[in-house]
């Protein structure tokens, strides 16, 4: 059994997906602590006027806790959010796709979690997008250990034999290798792409930007095959 463990991020890159659809079972790591200027409450759009950051605001102290535990006490964003997808996609081929998502998760709700908020979008948009992976807390298995312990722990009590990591995590996990395989599980490191580009509304082509922009500009029969790609894990 395939399983993925990672912190959940705002509107995360088609990558984010790629890697969600993998495994088995997707662990949101959100017990962890929460990190300044991450991708956890921002994330970028590339509209007509090119490329744009969206960030939640978050209470200085936050970093003194876990990302699950971050309060999103003022909602004005959500309108602000709302206003910058509208007036940068309205030209999109698909901005009616688009529109329906913002008007649900900016209008129709108000947010006083982070990680519920993140975890919410990742898995609705995964089970639109056709991903049968199973999605997991963390926080809900209450993992021991230091560091790479925490991940055994998890991976064990789920009964996981293979871990799919991002490339970017490797100097993290190294030196740890044998931890994996005394415990039976094999490590395999996500190698993303190469995605298939698409029409955007500004050039040149820009892939690292939240997966918002292919629900702007494709239909959503047509998005997984610019995501699933031949060098998914196998």
């Amino acid at each position: 059994m395939k399983a993925v463990i990672l912190q959940s991020n705002y509107i995360p890159w088609k990558g984010y997906f790629d890697l969600i659809y993998d495994a088995d079972v997707f662990v949101f790591y959100d017990c962890v602590q929460y990190t300044k200027n991450d991708w956890r409450n921002r994330n970028r759009i590339y509209t007509r006027n090119g490329k744009q950051w969206l960030t939640i605001p978050v209470a200085a102290e936050a970093v003194k806790g876990a990302i699950d535990e971050v309060k999103l006490t003022d909602s004005r964003w959500q309108q602000q959010h709302h206003r910058a997808l509208v007036l940068g996609y309205k030209r999109a081929p698909f901005f009616h796709q688009l529109r329906e998502l913002a008007d649900n998760y900016l209008l129709n709700k108000q947010w006083a979690s982070l990680s519920e908020l993140n975890q919410h979008l990742i898995t609705s948009l995964s089970t639109r997008l056709g991903c049968a992976t199973r999605f997991v807390n963390a926080r809900e298995l209450s993992p021991r250990g230091e560091r790479v312990e925490r991940l055994i722990d998890i991976l064990r009590k789920l009964g996981a034999t293979r871990y799919i990591s991002g490339k970017a995590a490797e100097a993290y996990l190294s030196g740890n290798e044998s931890l994996f395989e005394g415990n039976g599980i094999e490590l395999i490191y996500k190698m993303y792409g190469p995605y298939k580009p698409y029409c955007q509304l500004s050039e040149p082509f820009e892939e690292a930007v939240s997966i918002l922009d292919l629900v702007a500009n494709l239909s959503w029969q047509d998005i997984p095959s610019h995501i699933w790609n031949s060098h998914a894990a196998a």
